[in-house]
């Protein structure tokens, strides 16, 4: 096991094996495909396991998706956060969209590799999708007031999992000036409190319960 998996699997303990085999196989194969289209900085790639794949599964210490649940992660870029979060969560179906053609390749050969059959991954705009979601993640894609809009009417109105319906953002630095421009209600969770990494210690999980789901 390489010592990327030994961190995520230090704190998430309850791995099976096949998410473990998982796990172990992204940096290779994120490696293979950064090196046919740069989805990583390549300073980035040498803390992969950090950066990328436990950040993603900040979302998971904040929020334990319940089977059958529908996520979407808009501006995926090369997978993140809904690759690592789709092997956490097997049973939690996971849509995957970017603007950006070549970085959706990545994440459909990457899914592939990896028999991940609970994600979905699209070239499209988000303002463009038509479904409804449980709850849609992102990783800072952009000012939360331009964010909010793209996911008007993409939020399901019946909830099902521990907490109501929303989004799930991460993001860095401070994070009330840019949520009050909102104007909407939102609770901030420190990742410095789950993980014991430097890396964490200005990020953050935004968590915005949906409150017009008409």
């Amino acid at each position: 096991m390489n010592s990327g998996t030994q961190l995520i699997q230090s704190y998430f303990p309850n791995l099976s094996e096949k998410q473990i085999e998982q796990f172990e196989r992204l940096q290779s194969l994120y490696e293979e495909w950064n090196a046919k289209i740069n989805v990583i900085s390549r300073k980035d790639m040498d803390q992969f396991y950090v950066h990328h794949v436990l950040h993603s599964l900040g979302i998971a210490k904040v929020m334990g998706f319940q089977p059958g649940t529908k996520v979407l992660d808009i501006g995926t870029g090369g997978g993140f956060p809904g690759i690592p979060l789709a092997i956490l969560f097997p049973e939690t179906h996971f849509h995957l969209v970017d603007s950006i053609g070549k970085k959706i390749t990545v994440v459909k050969e990457v899914a592939k590799a990896l028999k991940l059959s609970n994600v979905e991954a699209q070239q499209a705009r988000a303002e463009t999708l038509v479904r409804k979601y449980d709850f849609v993640i992102s990783r800072a894609v952009t000012r939360m007031i331009n964010f909010y809009p793209w996911v008007k009417g993409k939020i399901k109105r019946e909830d099902f999992n521990e907490f109501p319906n929303g989004i799930l953002y991460l993001k860095g630095g401070d994070v009330d000036e840019e949520m009050e421009e909102t104007g909407k209600s939102y609770v901030t969770y420190h990742l410095s409190d789950y993980f014991k990494k430097d890396f964490f210690e200005t990020k953050k999980v935004v968590y915005m319960p949906w409150e017009d789901k008409r």
